[in-house]
């Protein structure tokens, strides 16, 4: 693979990893539903496996919007030597972008979900942290929780920055770019949720990830900048 490629790859699996291992909401209600549900190891397994492709696939969904868009760029005659430039600038520029949102999205209440056990049902709730004028957290409805729900859930969650990448590799009309993305990108989100889900049934908690869930979008600006910048300025 050449340097572009390398670099590619390893920004889609980093923001997959953090992306992924950050948000409990990605590993949780598994772990939530196979203690309580009293699911087997293989049956945990599965629908972490399933879901976790569900969230793989909203995101390649909006990430063939990408594709498409690059595709279309390249196709314009006076843009054709200076086509990679663009898309480097354009991976750069919504890095940053990115970046600066992440961090604006620190300084406000954050809300995450919450998962509940109540006799052997599971119910999910949004919790924004930040009180009120009264003093107390926000909470929204709760919803049962079953599998169909937590597929969802998923589902209707993309990763964004999957999307610059891919628009990256199709204004290059590369579809070796455009599968290791995909590839490298559905690989590590799966194997992230299921071996934080592991981690939870056995009792393990190696990060606080409630606290890091709050930079995962100034993680993923700032891994963007530095892609794109790379391939700027440094030649990747």
């Amino acid at each position: 693979m050449n340097t572009t490629l390398y670099a590619l790859a390893i920004t889609a699996i980093t923001i997959s990893f953090f992306h992924t291992a950050s948000g409990p909401d990605h590993y949780l209600p598994f772990i939530v539903l196979s203690k309580s549900k009293k699911w087997s190891f293989g049956k945990t397994i599965l629908w972490t496996i399933i879901c976790g492709l569900g969230h793989v696939f909203s995101s390649v969904i909006l990430g063939v919007i990408g594709v498409y868009l690059g595709w279309q760029l390249n196709k314009i005659s006076w843009l054709q030597d200076v086509r990679g430039n663009v898309s480097s600038w354009a991976l750069f520029i919504f890095g940053l972008g990115y970046l600066i949102y992440g961090i604006w999205k620190m300084s406000k209440k954050h809300s995450h979900k919450h998962f509940d056990v109540m006799g052997d049902e599971v119910y999910v709730h949004e919790h924004t942290h930040g009180k009120s004028s009264s003093g107390h957290h926000h909470h929204h409805q709760k919803t049962k929780v079953t599998p169909l729900v937590l597929f969802a859930i998923f589902v209707m969650g993309p990763s964004e920055p999957l999307i610059p990448l891919l628009f990256f590799s199709g204004a290059h009309r590369s579809m070796t770019e455009v599968i290791t993305l995909i590839s490298t990108f559905t690989i590590t989100t799966v194997v992230t949720m299921v071996g934080m889900v592991l981690l939870g049934i056995y009792g393990y908690n190696l990060l606080n990830t409630e606290k890091l869930d709050r930079y995962v979008h100034a993680i993923s600006g700032a891994v963007l900048s530095i892609c794109g910048g790379g391939m700027l300025f440094l030649g990747w």
